[in-house]
């Protein structure tokens, strides 16, 4: 994508906040090629002021002038907002959308003569940390994925999987900060036992599970880590034993497929 192109955000929610910070953050988009439709003014308010784009209630202005239309309303809004749209936007837009639920399938029909990506981020987008899955329909070539490596990998990682991997990706990384945060909890709450302040146990927790994964994500295998720093009779060996005992792994590999078949069912809802 170059500067040139222009990108229509339907909603100003949360997510919506967190693609606009990655891309203006990193200079990928000027603010001034950004429009966002917001059905509250106030919230409207809040973006030009911190991020100086445009927002506006309504996206009427500007849906036939841009290149890329990302949807980031909730499912419940979704029909309206494609119903609504679809008049307006240019013809061979790509559409982008993280609606959750929304299949390709019920997108191209609310736009047949526009290139589509289907994708699944995760909260931590909004701290610049996001793990961002997409799937692309058959007339999407590589100008669209890399408008997704703009919108999306500007605050985070992003990967192309089947549209069929999405229910798993929901399940994992897109279910899987709550499954951190519990470990974050459970383990301020380990520390805090073992007569920590919680502040001080939190932090540990929380810089740990953050430093895990930075090995992991620099190539390390996490079953190679683990072993390094399980010494035989040891005090990670001790703990290691409590939590295999306890069912720990059987529950998080559980965790994930309940998640990932809600989705399923969550997705045949709403078709």
């Amino acid at each position: 994508m170059g500067d040139k192109q222009q990108i229509g955000i339907i909603g100003g929610g949360a997510m919506a906040e967190a693609m606009i910070a990655g891309m203006t953050a990193e200079g990928a988009v000027p603010p001034s090629h950004i429009f966002i439709s917001e059905h509250k003014a106030a919230r409207c308010d809040v973006l030009r002021q911190t991020y100086h784009v445009n927002a506006q209630v309504g996206a009427e202005d500007f849906l036939p002038h841009i290149d890329v239309l990302v949807l980031a309303v909730k499912p419940a809004a979704a029909a309206a907002a494609m119903h609504e749209t679809t008049p307006y936007l240019r013809r061979g837009a790509l559409v982008l959308s993280i609606v959750a639920g929304l299949t390709m399938a019920q997108i191209a029909a609310a736009y047949p003569r526009h290139p589509i990506i289907r994708a699944m981020p995760n909260t931590p987008l909004a701290v610049g940390a996001g793990m961002s899955a997409y799937a692309c329909s058959g007339d999407a070539d590589a100008s669209a994925r890399k408008a997704v490596d703009v919108v999306l990998g500007t605050a985070g990682r992003v990967v192309e999987v089947k549209e069929c991997d999405l229910d798993a990706v929901t399940g994992l990384s897109g279910s899987g900060p709550a499954y951190a945060f519990l470990m974050i909890e459970a383990l301020t709450d380990g520390g805090v036992a073992a007569g920590l302040r919680h502040d001080t146990a939190q932090v540990f927790a929380a810089q740990t599970l953050l430093g895990a994964a930075q090995m992991v994500l620099d190539g390390a295998a996490p079953a190679a880590l683990r072993a390094a720093v399980t010494s035989p009779a040891g005090t990670t060996a001790a703990g290691l034993r409590v939590m295999e005992n306890a069912g720990v792994r059987a529950a998080l590999i559980e965790a994930v497929l309940a998640a990932a078949e809600r989705s399923k069912e969550l997705g045949k809802q709403q078709g």
